[in-house]
């Protein structure tokens, strides 16, 4: 558990996540109320990256569950482990146990005890035993539908699980849940309620620049530049999904792999696919250049450190 909010901050920047004032405050009350945190923002911001964080500083068991459209409790909670139930009624049925009523009320109890479940990310961070809080994460929360999201009201508000064969299951030491969120659709009032909830922005250009220069050793400070601003002229454009902090770290990593100390146009050429993620983005990123240069040569665009923006060579 973290003392102050500055010695969280502290933590956090000695693992290379660069944390402001907000979002660590948002982490702190989270972790001395009790309560889940619920960061939404666009893709890419460092959402997922704060569980994995917390997880490592506190040197704990990340418990991730990735949600989608059409996942159920079952995928999320429990299943029972049919299999294996069969298997013991089957034995139970050779050894002529099944025509006595008492052991067949027994053998029931058995089969739908604890033993005979599998658990799910809630479950195994809800009945998890381990001294330190595991973190659980829940991400990308607006995938799943509105009856997954009410489901979780329950685990959220009380972390507690209800099995219709067990009763009540409460944990005994509260998980760290972290709830991420795209944004691409808008969460009910209900889940808000229940968490800390902390918008992650695009960092600023400075805070960009430190936090490639964090992530990517041998980065030379000039193409952090370089791709830094051409990272935030490439998110003012109208596309469908814009590259975040993610795509930019890649792209810098990609760069230093190559020994590269500039953003050249062939560099650029080879690399572009690192940041837009789909042909018709980079077919269409094209042709606006082209048209905006007004050369239709392949090789007109370049990006350079002297005026931030997109340049025509030659």
């Amino acid at each position: 558990m973290f003392q102050s909010i500055q010695a969280l901050q502290a933590a956090m920047e000695k693992v290379n996540y660069v944390c402001e004032s907000p979002l660590a405050t948002a982490i702190y009350l989270a972790q001395k109320l009790g309560k889940p945190l619920l960061l939404e923002g666009q893709p890419g911001v460092g959402k997922t990256e704060v569980a994995k964080v917390l997880a490592e500083i506190l040197q704990t068991k990340l418990i991730r569950l990735q949600c989608y459209d059409g996942l159920d409790s079952g995928h999320a909670l429990y299943e029972w482990n049919y299999p294996r139930q069969i298997l013991a009624i089957k034995l139970a049925q050779a050894q002529g146990h099944l025509h006595c009523a008492t052991v067949e009320e027994e053998i029931e109890k058995d089969i739908f005890s604890k033993k005979f479940l599998l658990t799910r990310p809630l479950m195994e961070a809800i009945t998890s035993e381990s001294a330190t809080p595991v973190v659980l994460l829940i991400d990308e929360i607006d995938r799943a539908d509105d009856e997954f999201e009410a489901f979780l009201l329950e685990v959220l508000s009380d972390f507690q699980i209800t099995v219709p064969e067990l009763g009540t299951i409460k944990a005994e030491v509260l998980p760290y849940i972290v709830v991420t969120s795209n944004g691409t659709r808008e969460l009910h009032d209900a889940l808000k309620r229940r968490c800390i909830y902390h918008w992650i922005d695009y960092p600023s250009p400075d805070q960009e620049l430190d936090i490639v220069l964090k992530k990517v050793p041998g980065l030379p400070r000039e193409l952090a530049q370089q791709l830094g601003a051409f990272s935030r002229k490439i998110q003012n454009l109208d596309l469908m999904k814009s590259p975040g902090m993610a795509e930019t770290i890649d792209w810098a990593r990609a760069l230093v792999e190559m020994n590269k100390d500039i953003l050249d146009e062939e560099t650029f050429d080879q690399t572009l696919a690192l940041i837009l993620k789909y042909r018709e983005q980079m077919t269409w990123f094209h042709q606006m250049i082209r048209a905006t240069q007004g050369t239709g040569r392949r090789d007109a665009v370049i990006y350079t450190k002297d005026n931030a923006g997109l340049h025509e060579h030659g």
